[in-house]
């Protein structure tokens, strides 16, 4: 694949139209290049062919129970080299949610990073789906936690039934800094875990990206590694609404049906989900779209490294670019029609700031070529 798509006519009336739904004074002077989320673009190609088909089915069973369902699972197990149960849910929030639900009482504690998404962007929902759970915050270099910090933080626990019991440690994969846990990362976290007698839940929004980087298996960076439960993502990796929770310990679950159904995460046309995944994961796309996304984030990143006066906040290896910068080319890039987002990092010089950069499957080459030459002229 060469990140080119065909488009029919009536798609390119359809994307001028939403276009200008946003930007209402498009046809004047529209954006020049959009890196603020692998959200902002839409549907790949092949999964959207796929929902048309399954909308060309007069009838199907409904509430995810259709024929697809069970051959999503049967595939993620071959996937992930071991029987799994696997539940779709909306969205990433529900999905984390919901995963740690399962593993964390109404009284327990979720170990979890201070930026971690199920902390700063969930809304409580964590604590919601959970019944009152608490979430314990760590820091950690790249937004990653270490062994170390887990074990110091569970060790301060002495206080018995005062205090939260701490049930679940949750890492994010790729983290909230673009930074990879390795599968010796997880199988250390892990150790310290279960020594402890926690869960481990993985957040894999960007799960395709980690792996893509790392070159391993699913299962050597999952429950190999001691993950009992995954949120695997696929809408920022090509998909229009695809989560999942993957279970690899299949006790927890049991009741996951009644627990999506009370939480309202449970989708009537259900097909329209498995038609999805079964296109996003057959002939590898979930792969071949993280690793494109990939490929273009190291090309934004080698840019800002040769730019004098950036350096990166954390090392590229997933699909976003963290580039620690001077004010005046801050102000310079987004001028220039480049849309991206400041991101709030300590640290920083009063004249310094993070931007945050997010490739997709479907950047445009030419996006990227223009950010980089912007890059080029405002660092000299």
């Amino acid at each position: 694949m060469n990140g080119e798509f065909d488009l029919t006519p009536k798609m390119l009336i359809y994307i001028e139209f939403a276009w200008q739904s946003v930007y209402p004074d498009a046809h004047q002077e529209k954006p020049h290049v959009n890196f603020a989320s692998d959200n902002v673009y839409g549907v790949h190609p092949s999964i959207m062919q796929a929902m048309v088909e399954a909308n060309a089915r007069l009838t199907d069973v409904s509430y995810c129970h259709d024929d697809g369902a069970a051959q999503v699972e049967a595939a993620l197990s071959k996937i992930f080299e071991k029987d799994v149960k696997a539940f779709f849910v909306m969205n990433g929030t529900g999905a984390n949610s919901l995963a740690l639900s399962t593993i964390c009482p109404p009284y327990g504690g979720i170990v979890c990073h201070e930026t971690s998404h199920i902390n700063t962007d969930e809304c409580n929902c964590p604590e919601l789906f959970t019944s009152g759970a608490k979430l314990i915050t760590l820091a950690g270099e790249h937004n990653k936690l270490s062994p170390k910090a887990v074990e110091t933080k569970l060790q301060g626990f002495v206080h018995g039934e005062h205090g939260p019991k701490p049930s679940a440690l949750s890492i994010s994969q790729a983290t909230e800094l673009g930074a990879v846990y390795t599968p010796a990362d997880i199988s250390a976290l892990s150790a310290v875990a279960k020594s402890h007698g926690l869960k481990l839940h993985m957040d894999g929004a960007r799960f395709a990206n980690a792996l893509a980087y790392l070159g391993c298996t699913p299962a050597e960076m999952t429950w190999k590694a001691g993950v009992d439960v995954l949120s695997f993502g696929g809408t920022k990796n090509g998909a229009m609404i695809l989560e999942c929770v993957v279970f690899f310990d299949l006790k927890l679950a049991e009741d996951f049906l009644y627990r999506r159904k009370r939480a309202g995460q449970l989708l009537s046309k259900g097909r329209f989900l498995s038609a999805q995944m079964l296109a996003y994961l057959k002939d590898g796309l979930w792969l071949e779209n993280a690793g494109r996304a990939n490929v273009l984030a190291a090309e934004v990143a080698a840019a800002f490294e040769n730019s004098a006066g950036v350096r990166l906040a954390a090392p590229v290896e997933a699909n976003e670019v963290f580039p620690i910068m001077q004010r005046h080319m801050f102000e310079g890039l987004q001028a220039a029609g480049a849309y991206f987002y400041e991101w709030p990092l300590d640290g920083l010089e009063a004249d310094q700031v993070c931007g945050r950069f997010v490739l997709s499957f479907a950047t445009p080459q030419d996006d990227v070529n223009k950010l980089t030459a912007l890059v080029k002229r405002l660092g000299n």
